[in-house]
C-alpha cells in the first residue's frame, strides 16, 4: 500500500524509467520489512546484553573482539555485492552455463581464506590485544584475550554467509536480510539462559553457524547447489579480479574507520567502547533500514539497467539521491527528540543505569547528523558500480579513512566519545561531494 501511494505520487516525473523505479521502490519495501524483523531481534538482544551486563569490561571486551573477528566478512559482504552481482547479471546474459562453476570455485577460495584468517587470528590477536600502546584496562585486556579461541572462527563463517548472501540477491531475492537476525537471536537464548562471558561467545558462534544452515536451504538458484572447488579455472575470474582487487583495497580502507575508532574508545577508559557499542545499536536500526534497501535494491536495477542500455541510469540514480537525502533530513529531527526515550526503553535496567541513559543518549543524536550524506551517497556507490569506476570507489576509502583519523584527532579534546560519531559526519559528506561526478561512460 505504501509502496503504490510512492509510486503515485512520483509517477509523472518517472515517465520513461517507471519499470526501474518501481523495481528499486518494491526491492525497498521488502529488504526494509526484513531490515526491521533482524533489528527487532537485534534490539531483543541488546536489551539483555545490557541487563546482564551493562557498560562494563565484559562488553567492551565482546566488542572489540567481535568487530576485528567480523571485519573480513564486512569487507568481503561490500566488495561482492558491489563487483558480483554485475558480474552475476552479465553472466546470466550471455553464458549462464559457467555460472555453477565459477560458483563452485569461489565457494573453494573463500573457504581457505577464510581458514587462513582464522589461523593468523588466533596467534596475532592475543598480541594485538596485549600490546601497552592499546591501553585497554587490564581486566577488558583477560576478557578479550579469553574470546579469541572461539570468536575467531566467526572470520572463516562469516565469508561464506557473505558470500551465499551476496549469490542471494544477485538473483533478485532479499531473504538474506531477514537472516541476518539469525546472530542475535543465538546471543539472545545464551545470555538469557547463563551469565559470564560464554553466552556472548558460543552465542554469537552458535547463531551464525544457523544462518549459514538457513542460507544455503534457502537458496533455489543452481549455483547454491555446488560444492567447493579448489582450483580456479573458470573464464570469468578475469573479470571478477578486475574489479575486486581494487574494491577489496578501497572497502578495507573505509572499513577501518570502526576499527580506528575501537581504538580511539579504549584509550578513553572503560565503558567508552561499549557506550559506543549500545548508541551504534540504535543508530543501525535508521542506518540499515534505509541504508540496506538501498544498496540492495538499486544496485541490481542500476546494473540490469546498465547492460541493457534502456535508460538514463543517471537520472534515476540523482532523483533518489535527492529523495533519500530528504529523508535523512527527517529522521535526524525524528531521531534527535526520540533518542532519549528510546534508550531508556531499550537499555535502561539491571547494571545500565540513568548515567548511562544520558550518555548513549547524547551519542546517538551526534551520530544522526551524518544519516542526511550517508544515505545519498550510497546512491552513487551503486550507479558507479553499475558503471565499473572502481578506482573512484577506492579513492572513497583513502578519503574517508583520511577524514575520519584527522576528525577525531580535532574533535576528542571538546567532544570525547562524542567525537567518534561526529567524524563520521565528515567522512561521509566528504564522500559525497567525491561521488557526486558522473560517471565515466
Amino acid at each position: 500500500m505504501i509502496a503504490r501511494t510512492i509510486e503515485r505520487l512520483f509517477a509523472s516525473r518517472w515517465k520513461g524509467s517507471a519499470q526501474e523505479h518501481r523495481s528499486i521502490l518494491y526491492g525497498m519495501a521488502a529488504v526494509s520489512s526484513f531490515v526491521l524483523l533482524a533489528k527487532i531481534a537485534g534490539a531483543a538482544k541488546e536489551m539483555a546484553v545490557a541487563w546482564r551486563y551493562g557498560v562494563g569490561a565484559e562488553v567492551d571486551a565482546y566488542l572489540l573482539v567481535f568487530n576485528l573477528v567480523s571485519l573480513p566478512a564486512t569487507i568481503s559482504f561490500s566488495v561482492l555485492a558491489v563487483v558480483l552481482i554485475p558480474l552475476a547479471a552479465r553472466v546470466r546474459g550471455d553464458t549462464p552455463q559457467q555460472l555453477p562453476r565459477f560458483g563452485a570455485e569461489l565457494l573453494g577460495l573463500t573457504v581457505i581464506g577464510g581458514l587462513a584468517l582464522a589461523a593468523v587470528g588466533m596467534f596475532a590477536l592475543p598480541a594485538l590485544l596485549t600490546g601497552k600502546w592499546l591501553g585497554l584496562p587490564g581486566r577488558t585486556t583477560d576478557l578479550a584475550v579469553q574470546m579469541v579461541p572461539v570468536l575467531v572462527w566467526l572470520t572463516p563463517l562469516g565469508l561464506i554467509v557473505a558470500l551465499y548472501s551476496t549469490w542471494t540477491m544477485s538473483v533478485g531475492r532479499y531473504i538474506n536480510t531477514l537472516f541476518e537476525g539469525l546472530p542475535a537471536i543465538g546471543i539472545l537464548v545464551a545470555v538469557l539462559m547463563t551469565g559470564g562471558i560464554e553466552p556472548l561467545m558460543w552465542g554469537s558462534l552458535a547463531g551464525t553457524l544457523v544462518q549459514l544452515g538457513v542460507l544455503v536451504a534457502s537458496g533455489g538458484d543452481r549455483v547454491f547447489r555446488v560444492a567447493p572447488a579448489f582450483r580456479v579455472s573458470s573464464p570469468q575470474w578475469a573479470p571478477f579480479w578486475q574489479g575486486f582487487g581494487i574494491m577489496m583495497v578501497g572497502q578495507a580502507i573505509l572499513s577501518l574507520t570502526t576499527v580506528i575508532d575501537q581504538f580511539f574508545a579504549a584509550r578513553l577508559g572503560e565503558g567508552a567502547i561499549s557506550s559506543l557499542g549500545y548508541a551504534g545499536r540504535i543508530l543501525a536500526l535508521a542506518l540499515s533500514l534505509v541504508a540496506t534497501a538501498v544498496t540492495r535494491s538499486t544496485l541490481p536495477v542500476f546494473s540490469q539497467s546498465r547492460a541493457s542500455g534502456g535508460v538514463d541510469v543517471q537520472r534515476i540514480a540523482r532523483r533518489w539521491t535527492t529523495l533519500l537525502a530528504f529523508v535523512g533530513v527527517a529522521m535526524v529531527g525524528i531521531g534527535w527528540i526520540l533518542a532519549p526515550w528510546a534508550v531508556r526503553i531499550l537499555f535502561e535496567r539491571g547494571t545500565f543505569t540513568t548515567g548511562d541513559t544520558q550518555i548513549v543518549a547524547r551519542l546517538v543524536r551526534l551520530g544522526l547528523l551524518q544519516l542526511p550524506f550517508y544515505f545519498a551517497s550510497l546512491v552513487f556507490v551503486s550507479l558507479h558500480s553499475s558503471f565499473g569506476q572502481y578506482r573512484l570507489l577506492l579513492w572513497s576509502g583513502v578519503l574517508g579513512l583520511g577524514t575520519k583519523v584527522i576528525a577525531n584527532f580535532l574533535l576528542i579534546p571538546t567532544f570525547h566519545v562524542g567525537a567518534l560519531m561526529l567524524s563520521n559526519v565528515a567522512v561521509y559528506g566528504a564522500n559525497l561531494l567525491l561521488l557526486a561526478k558522473a560517471p565515466s561512460r
